[in-house]
């Protein structure tokens, strides 16, 4: 459990969380570009932001986080929840949302355990909504080897992916699982075309519009 002296980073008030769950290679960060592009999302991917810190001049973390992710374990929750909460400050410092109105991010492939769901909603802001992409490991290994060929990615083999889908089955599903119970999931099956997940993406989150601000095709600034 999260301890419970901490206080949220960002009020919901100001900023709404919705996070975006499903195996590696589901279709996370693809999905999520169209739903920037159409809905003003911020969108904040764990895994680009913990590659992006492997890689950081003078990261004293970059190493530890490489031979993590190297072995398909899940980096501890601190560093990947400071990196992400250090993300949306900067993103509204650099880029705030219209007076009186709230920012929304978009965090996809977080979290990734039950601990981490709950110290990220205790020490940055409690979601308001998780977007779930259902897809057989035989799909998702598929995809993985596909973008393995050019992707230059450590964790893009055969051996890596295989290691990902029991992590993400023993220690994501409950997460799933635990939101589900908080009636906060839209579940999307992702085995279709880009597009035709994409539109499926799309009437899931507009049935839950009154949550996050959502109405007639098109978020309003509330």
């Amino acid at each position: 459990m999260a301890p419970t002296d901490l206080t949220p980073r960002f009020s919901t008030n100001d900023v709404t969380v919705v996070f975006f769950l499903g195996g590696p290679g589901s279709g996370k960060g693809t999905q999520s570009a169209n739903l920037v592009k159409d809905y003003s999302f911020v969108h904040l991917s764990a895994g680009d932001l913990l590659r992006a810190e492997q890689v950081r001049e003078g990261s004293s973390r970059g190493k530890m986080i490489k031979e993590y992710i190297t072995e398909g374990k899940i980096v501890p929750m601190e560093v990947t929840v400071n990196l992400l909460s250090d993300a949306m400050a900067e993103s509204l410092a650099t880029n705030p949302p219209p007076a009186g109105t709230k920012a929304r991010f978009l965090i996809d492939g977080f979290p990734r355990k039950l601990d981490q769901a709950e110290f990220f909603e205790a020490s940055v802001c409690p979601s308001e909504l998780v977007l779930f992409l259902d897809c057989p490991e035989d799909v998702m290994e598929s995809r993985l080897l596909k973008r393995g060929e050019t992707s230059g990615r450590d964790d893009d083999n055969a051996a890596s992916i295989r290691k990902r889908f029991r992590t993400f089955v023993e220690t994501s599903m409950p997460v799933v699982e635990a939101f589900r119970a908080q009636d906060k999931v839209v579940t999307v099956t992702a085995t279709g075309s880009v597009e035709e997940v994409y539109e499926s993406v799309k009437a899931g989150i507009e049935e839950r519009a009154p949550e996050i601000g959502f109405h007639g095709g098109a978020f309003l600034w509330l």
